[in-house]
C-alpha cells in the first residue's frame, strides 16, 4: 500500500483538508460526550447495563441448533411399510406417494428405490427411499413444501411410516451414524422390559411440540418359520440332526453344484427344489427325508414348525442391548425440543429402574461441538489477554480491552435473537472471531493513545485518540458490515450456510464503535485512576 500511495496519491490530495462539515460536527459532538463520560466514568458502566440485560434475555430466548439450516433444493423420504409386507404391496403404497409428489407444484423430479439401498445393497422388501428434487427459481421455502408433503402422506397413505430430511442432512446422518436430530437410547438387559419401555417413551415424546417422523426404534423383521428338531425323534428315525439341518438348508436355499466358465467369470449353477414344493409351511412339513437305512419319512415326524411373526431386530451399543427412539423436528429448535424430552424422561414412573436412557443423535453431536467451541473461545480470550499484557505491560489496558469482546458477545446473542437465527456451530465461530476483531480495533485506538499521552493529561489524550481514530474505525467497521451483509441476508446460492456467522459478526461490529470510543476509555480511566493519584 505505501508503494501504491507513493505513485497514486498527489501532493494536492495530501494538503487537502481531511474532514468535511459533517465530520467536524460529529467529532465535536464526540468530544463533548467523551468529556462528560470521562469526567464521570461510572456513567459509561451504567450505559452498558441495558446491553447486558438485553444480552441475557437474548441468551435465554435464542434457540440452539447444530448445523445451519439451508434450502438445498431437494429432500429425501425414507419410508417403511409394515413388517412382512410383500414387495408388490409396498410398491402400491409408495405409488400413492408418487401421486402426491406429482401434484406438488414445486417438485421437479424424483427417483425411488424399494428393497434396495443407495449403494445398491439389498434391504427388506418393505422399505426404501425417495430422492426428490425441487424446481429452481422463486418458490416456497423448502420447509413449507416438506411440511405439506408430510401432512398429505400422513392423511392419504395410512400404514406407511416415513421420515423426511434434506439431502446433506440425510447424507451426513448416514455417514456419521446419527440419522436423526433426536435420538433417545434406552438400555436394558431384559428384552421384554426394553420393548415395553420404548413404546411408552415414544408415546410420551410424541406429545412434545415440534416432534415429527417419530419412530419407537422397534424394527420387526418379516415373518419366519422356526424349525425345531427333536433329537429323540431324530434318533428313533436314525438320522443326524446336523445332517437334517444341512438337507433343509439345501432344500430351501439351494446348493451351487457346479460352475460354468465364461470369458469374464465363473457362473454358479444352483440346484434348487421347485417353488411350489415349498410354498407353505404345510409343504415344508411334508418334506420327505431319507434315513441312512433307506426308508423315507416326513420332516414333521422329527421336527416342529412354529410360525414367528415380526421378531424385532436386536441392536447393541457397547455390548448392551439397546433400542433407539428417533424423531425429527419441525417448527422448533433442537435445544428446546431436547430440553422438553429430557424433562419427559424424568417423569416419575415412565422408565423402570432397570432401564437407562441417554440422548444421542444430532443433539449429542451438538453438545460435543459446543463444548469444543467454548474451549476455543476461552482459549482465544486467554491468548488475547496474554498478548495485551505483553504489549502494554499493564493490567489496566489489558482488562479495559478484554472487556469489549465480552460485551460484544451480548450483542451477538441479541442479533441472533432478533433475526430468529439459532445458535449453532457457525454462529459460535463468528462469536469467537469477534474477540479478535474487536481487540484489533481496540489496539488500534490505544496505539494512538500511547503516542498522545506523553506529557498530557490522560483524559485529554483519550479524547484526542478517539477523535483521530474515529474515521478509520468507522470506515473499517462499515466496510466489514457491508462485506458481510449479502451473507447475513442469505443472498446467493448456499449463503444460508454462513448466515449465522455473518449475523454474529455484524452484531458485534454494530456495538464495536461505541464500545471502543466511549466505554473502553471510561473503563481504562477507572482502572488507571489509582496510578494517577
Amino acid at each position: 500500500m505505501p508503494l501504491a500511495a507513493e505513485r497514486l496519491v498527489t501532493e494536492k490530495e495530501i494538503e487537502r483538508e481531511d474532514a468535511g462539515p459533517i465530520s467536524r460536527w460529529i467529532v465535536a459532538r464526540y468530544q463533548a460526550l467523551a468529556g462528560r463520560l470521562l469526567a464521570h466514568p461510572m456513567l459509561a458502566i451504567v450505559g452498558v447495563l441495558p446491553l447486558l440485560v438485553i444480552g441475557f434475555i437474548a441468551f435465554k430466548g435464542v434457540g440452539s441448533g447444530f448445523m445451519p439450516v439451508m434450502d438445498e433444493g431437494g429432500f429425501i423420504i425414507d419410508y417403511r411399510s409394515p413388517a412382512g409386507t410383500a414387495l408388490s404391496e409396498t410398491d402400491r403404497l409408495v405409488g400413492q406417494v408418487e401421486t402426491i409428489l406429482g401434484t406438488t407444484a414445486e417438485v421437479a423430479t424424483w427417483s425411488r428405490r424399494t428393497g434396495t439401498g443407495l449403494g445398491g445393497d439389498l434391504a427388506e422388501p418393505n422399505q426404501g427411499d425417495f430422492f426428490v428434487r425441487l424446481k429452481s427459481g422463486p418458490r416456497r421455502p423448502i420447509d413449507e413444501i416438506m411440511a405439506e408433503v408430510r401432512s398429505r402422506i400422513l392423511r392419504e397413505v395410512p400404514g406407511l411410516s416415513f421420515e423426511m430430511a434434506q439431502l446433506m442432512e440425510d447424507l451426513i446422518g448416514d455417514l456419521t451414524s446419527v440419522p436423526q436430530p433426536i435420538e433417545v437410547k434406552l438400555f436394558a438387559d431384559d428384552p421384554k422390559t426394553l420393548l415395553q419401555a420404548a413404546r411408552k417413551v415414544a408415546e410420551e415424546i410424541a406429545k412434545v411440540p415440534g416432534v415429527v417422523d417419530l419412530r419407537n426404534g422397534i424394527n420387526p423383521a418379516g415373518d419366519a418359520l422356526d424349525i425345531k428338531i427333536d433329537q429323540v425323534e431324530a434318533a428313533i428315525e436314525g438320522v443326524d440332526p446336523t445332517e437334517t439341518t444341512r438337507l433343509l438348508d439345501n432344500y430351501l436355499h439351494g446348493q451351487v453344484a457346479t460352475q460354468i466358465p465364461t470369458p469374464v467369470k465363473q457362473i454358479g449353477v444352483r440346484v434348487w427344489s421347485p417353488a411350489d414344493a415349498r410354498a407353505t409351511d404345510r409343504d415344508l412339513a411334508d418334506f420327505m427325508l431319507r434315513a441312512p437305512d433307506g426308508h423315507l419319512f416326513p420332516l414333521k415326524r422329527i421336527a416342529s414348525l412354529v410360525p414367528v411373526s415380526g421378531e424385532p431386530e436386536i441392536a447393541r451399543e457397547n455390548l448392551q442391548r439397546m433400542v433407539a427412539i428417533t424423531a425429527r423436528i419441525e417448527g422448533r429448535d433442537l435445544g428446546s425440543v431436547a430440553a422438553d424430552i429430557r424433562k419427559t424422561l424424568t417423569t416419575p414412573g415412565l422408565l423402570p429402574n432397570s432401564v437407562r436412557s441417554e440422548l444421542g443423535g444430532a443433539y449429542a453431536q451438538q453438545q460435543i461441538a459446543f463444548r469444543a467451541l467454548a474451549v476455543v473461545f476461552a482459549a482465544a480470550v486467554a491468548a488475547v489477554f496474554v498478548l495485551l499484557l505483553f504489549i502494554y505491560e499493564g493490567f489496566a489496558v489489558a482488562i479495559a480491552i478484554l472487556v469489549l469482546p465480552l460485551l460484544a458477545v451480548c450483542a451477538v446473542f441479541t442479533g441472533l435473537w432478533i433475526t430468529g437465527i439459532e445458535l449453532n456451530i457457525s454462529a459460535m465461530m463468528g462469536m469467537t472471531m469477534i474477540v479478535g476483531i474487536v481487540t484489533e480495533v481496540a489496539i488500534f485506538f490505544f496505539s494512538e493513545f500511547v503516542d498522545l499521552s506523553v506529557g498530557r493529561p490522560v483524559q485529554i489524550a483519550l479524547i484526542e485518540a478517539g477523535q483521530n481514530r474515529m474515521r478509520p474505525i468507522v470506515m473499517t467497521t462499515l466496510a466489514a458490515i457491508l462485506t458481510l451483509l449479502p451473507l447475513a441476508l442469505a443472498i446467493g446460492q448456499g449463503s444460508s450456510m454462513q448466515q449465522p456467522l455473518a449475523v454474529a459478526i455484524i452484531s458485534g461490529l454494530v456495538v464495536q464503535l461505541p464500545l471502543v470510543l466511549l466505554v473502553m476509555p471510561s473503563i481504562f480511566l477507572l482502572l488507571h485512576r489509582p496510578a494517577l493519584n
